[in-house]
């Protein structure tokens, strides 16, 4: 976040003097207490100081990249996950192909008749399927799916870094965010390195710290 000259004095001043009132700050900079209003909700907010009722401002102590990396650690997967792609089990890879560049994602996740996950469906499986001289339209997705429990998933109240550290680890391009049910995994969104990008990129460019 940058911040204007102004709010950078009255850090300083906060910093010195702190626990300091808003009526004193204001005094310090020689101006009035509600034209100071918005740059103190701005500071306390974004976390660079603190306020307690009778005692005034304090400053926390942390620096601008400390408060963004405390944010991203409470983001949770369901604030950010969008609508899975799905096909059935057996669909044909042709069918899958066709999918997969229509919706323009890199992965495909795969369920049952009881619209449970069963598999998932990569860039380099379709590919890998596709070379040599077979009928793709004859092949059904599940011969060549990744299948459960060899899968990678999370839930909705999972952290957004953690599942972020999965698709490094793994080196995959998203995982499907599921609900446990009598019938098994149901997917219901999708986490990709996409979504944590622009995250990340939207985080810092509107200064959401």
């Amino acid at each position: 976040m940058e911040l204007s000259k102004r709010q950078e004095q009255i850090i300083g001043i906060v910093k010195q003097d702190g626990p300091i009132t808003g009526e004193n700050i204001a005094e310090q900079l020689g101006l009035t207490r509600a034209t100071l209003r918005p740059d103190l909700a701005i500071l306390t907010m974004a976390g660079f100081l603190d306020a307690r009722p009778r005692v005034g401002y304090f400053y926390t102590g942390k620096t601008g990249s400390e408060l963004l990396t405390e944010k991203i650690s409470k983001f949770k997967v369901h604030e950010y996950q969008s609508v899975p792609i799905v096909v059935k089990e057996d669909a044909s890879v042709y069918d899958a192909i066709s999918t997969m560049f229509l919706e323009d994602v890199g992965t495909l996740f795969v369920v049952g008749e009881h619209a449970c996950l069963t598999g998932v469906l990569s860039r380099k499986d379709l590919l890998r399927a596709s070379i040599g001289t077979q009928d793709l339209n004859a092949v059904p997705v599940h011969i060549i799916m990744t299948r459960m429990p060899n899968i990678t998933v999370c839930r909705k109240e999972d952290l957004l870094l953690d599942v972020a550290s999965k698709l490094i680890t793994k080196q995959i391009d998203g995982i499907p965010v599921v609900k446990d049910t009598d019938l098994g995994l149901e997917v219901v969104g999708r986490i990709t390195k996409t979504t944590i990008t622009k995250v990340f990129v939207e985080l810092i460019t509107d200064n959401h710290i």
